[in-house]
């Protein structure tokens, strides 16, 4: 099991050249006054590529500082930045700027920067259960790499009963946040989940509703103690894969869900060759090349425009770089 180290950030600025001494591979800095603080963000990044560039870094961003010049001291590191997405109250309404977190969610990804976001619920007076599932379906549509949600994964952040969120909403905010980190964080499904959702014609909160009531079901979800980060992915993709069998026939989408396995299947074997080096040989309906293409972004439109080909594809490393060929 990997060693754990806590370090505060005065200690990591003044001694990050001696981290990969001590063995550390990943370093997590979650600090929030650091968070908004641009020039220290900036010099810190500086002296993360010159004297530990090797280490996959996860930083803690306040969205209001994230530019070009930020973007390009973080495109040279391995990293993730976490951005809270943030609302306040206002004369008894809930502001949440959607048109702001856009631009920077858009400025990440033209970068190709990988960055998730954090979520919470109940926790400004005019929030409701509504707004938080509506903030949920923006996050999605941002294409974040994985969704956080603190109030499920520290227990010093609480969520407050207020006369416009009951303790009933909170616990329903609680099983379909844990749902969309398991199905959408811990599945890696950021590179098809809104393909693989277009043909059901829900939204993603709906999706991720019914997702925490088939965890219910199967004894895997929040109250069970199971922790989706604890298992293979694997085994999170069985998972994925049962229920949108289950979502396709219950939506009469059956003419579609032989490539929506599909491609789950390729991406998941494709992303553990990549993290874990895991090789692995994949039976598909379709061939794998069409699969990964822009043609599956728009499963009626795959399935009109895409002839079906039984494939057994294998993925493997090819020299330093992952590969697939068909077998």
């Amino acid at each position: 099991m990997d060693k754990e180290y806590s370090f505060s950030i005065e200690e990591i600025e003044s001694h990050i050249q001696d981290l990969p001494a001590k063995g550390i591979t990943e370093l997590s800095v979650h600090d929030e006054t650091f968070a908004g603080n641009k020039n220290r963000i900036l010099k810190f990044a500086d002296s993360a590529y010159k004297k530990a560039p090797d280490i996959f870094y996860t930083i803690l961003i306040d969205a209001s500082i994230v530019d070009r010049e930020i973007i390009n001291a973080f495109s040279k590191l391995f990293c993730s930045l976490e951005i809270p997405l943030n609302c306040k109250d206002k004369n008894g309404h809930l502001l949440f700027d959607k048109k702001f977190y856009a631009s920077k969610a858009r400025l990440l990804n033209e970068s190709g920067i990988v960055f998730g976001f954090q979520l919470t619920y109940a926790r400004n007076s005019s929030d409701t259960l509504k707004l938080f599932f509506e903030r949920l379906d923006f996050a999605v549509q941002q294409y974040p790499n994985h969704i956080d949600f603190p109030q499920i994964e520290n227990n010093e952040i609480q969520a407050s009963v207020t006369g416009f969120f009951s303790a009933q909403d909170i616990r329903h905010a609680r099983d379909t946040a844990f749902s969309t980190r398991t199905f959408y964080s811990a599945g890696r499904a950021v590179p098809w989940f809104l393909s693989i959702l277009k043909p059901l014609k829900i939204y993603p909160s709906r999706f991720f509703e019914d997702f925490a009531e088939w965890q219910r079901c199967n004894n895997c979800d929040f109250k069970s103690g199971f922790s989706p980060e604890a298992e293979k992915h694997e085994a999170i993709e069985k998972m994925q894969l049962l229920f949108i069998e289950e979502k396709y026939e219950e939506k009469k989408c059956h003419e579609f869900l032989n490539a929506a396995l599909d491609i789950i299947k390729i991406n998941g074997a494709y992303s553990r060759l990549v993290g874990e080096g895991e090789e692995s040989i994949v039976e598909t309906s379709y061939n794998p090349d069409d699969l990964f293409g822009p043609e599956a972004m728009d499963l009626k439109l795959f399935v009109e425009n895409v002839c079906m080909e039984n494939c057994r594809t294998k993925f493997f490393i090819n020299g330093n770089n992952p590969d697939y060929a068909i077998e």
